[in-house]
């Protein structure tokens, strides 16, 4: 395809191209289907354009007009190679910061949970005081529906900060990057909505769509891995301060080759000593009541055998009740009704499990551990 074809004659025919122009590939021609290289094509017609409308070839008396139209020219230029090479797309919604300007696609959300929906957002990270233009990075926007869950959004916040500050270094992969909690006001309304901005997750999948892959529940031998780390997640939460509050499958990922587990939606989650938070948990998913331990439904404080209870209910679901007798008695034992008759301490209950684990499967080793391919990530 000729460029030419796209803004034909001179000076007075670029500017009203640039005038009519949607987006910047109706001057400068298609976007590159491999989102890596600007197109040599893209390249050449903005250079014949530039020349055009530049301020030093204007026709007379018509420097100014010139000046403003090289630079509309100049601006959507730059958004043509960002998109191009894999940057924003051209219609994303942008908001600024403080700290960034985020790219949010017009493309709908990308998930959407109880009280929140997940939007793809993308944002050039810069190096401290490397003076360039930094690398882009994808992420998710969460934003709650309804404003009156903007407490719920803030508790998710705190507690991330808190496990992230206060939790061990090399365990943070089992949460969620909190890159930054953000506030959006509707124009047209006022109101305001508040976010989080978290990084982007790939390849992992929910407990509740390895159930819907593996519908008469998975080898308790593939479940270990999965055990064991989710209570080192929430053994680090625990030591942080913070309860959950909110285990159920949906929000308990794990990674199937790699063996990774995050924890996500923290909105529920109760952060100790901090002010303005309630002792109990806020709200429960309204599908999983069943996940829940006693002292949720009855709204008495949380504590960190809160969590055991609801994590071993997680295990229970995903191996779908095919758990050896001593593993049963194992889960039984952290499902008590009495939060103080419960273990508390995640930690020294993995050292536990590991030790009902070797006696029912001997020593632990690898197993690799696939879905079937049509298992959508989450």
């Amino acid at each position: 395809m000729s460029t030419e074809q796209h803004v034909p004659g001179g000076f007075d025919a670029t500017l009203h191209a640039l005038d009519l122009a949607a987006d910047p590939t109706a001057l400068f021609g298609p976007l590159p289907a491999d989102g890596v290289t600007v197109p040599p094509v893209a390249t050449a017609e903005y250079r014949r354009l530039a020349r055009l409308l530049h301020p030093d070839t204007a026709p007379a008396g018509r420097t100014a007009e010139a000046g403003a139209g090289f630079a509309r020219l100049t601006e959507a230029w730059r958004h043509y190679r960002q998109a191009a090479e894999g940057g924003p797309g051209l219609d994303d919604i942008t908001f600024t910061t403080r700290e960034r300007t985020y790219h949010v696609s017009r493309d709908g959300a990308l998930a959407g949970g109880d009280v929140a929906d997940l939007h793809a957002v993308r944002w050039r990270e810069e190096a401290r005081g490397s003076g360039t233009g930094g690398v882009w990075r994808d992420g998710v926007l969460k934003l709650p529906r309804a404003p009156r869950d903007n407490d719920l959004i803030l508790a998710e916040a705190t507690a991330l900060r808190r496990v992230r500050e206060h939790g061990a270094e090399r365990y943070r992969a089992f949460v969620p990057e909190l890159v930054e909690s953000v506030r959006h006001r509707d124009a047209a309304t006022g109101v305001e909505r508040r976010g989080n901005v978290l990084g982007r997750l790939a390849g992992f999948h929910s407990l509740a769509e390895v159930r819907r892959a593996r519908p008469d529940g998975i080898d308790p031998r593939d479940a270990a891995w999965m055990w064991r780390r989710l209570l080192v997640a929430l053994g680090n939460a625990h030591r942080a301060g913070v309860v959950h509050g909110a285990v159920v499958p949906e929000h308990v990922l794990i990674h199937p080759q790699a063996h990774g587990l995050v924890l996500v939606d923290w909105c529920y989650s109760v952060t100790f000593a901090e002010p303005r938070t309630a002792p109990h948990v806020p709200a429960v998913v309204p599908h999983r009541v069943e996940t829940y331990p006693p002292e949720v439904t009855a709204r008495r404080p949380a504590v960190p055998a809160t969590d055991v209870y609801m994590a071993t209910r997680c295990v229970e679901f995903v191996t779908g009740g095919r758990l050896p007798r001593r593993l049963r008695a194992f889960a039984r034992g952290c499902s008590l009704p009495a939060p103080e008759r419960r273990p508390g301490d995640a930690f020294a209950l993995l050292g536990e499990l590991d030790e009902v684990l070797e006696r029912c499967f001997g020593p632990r080793r690898f197993r690799p551990f696939r879905l079937p391919d049509r298992t959508p990530p989450a």
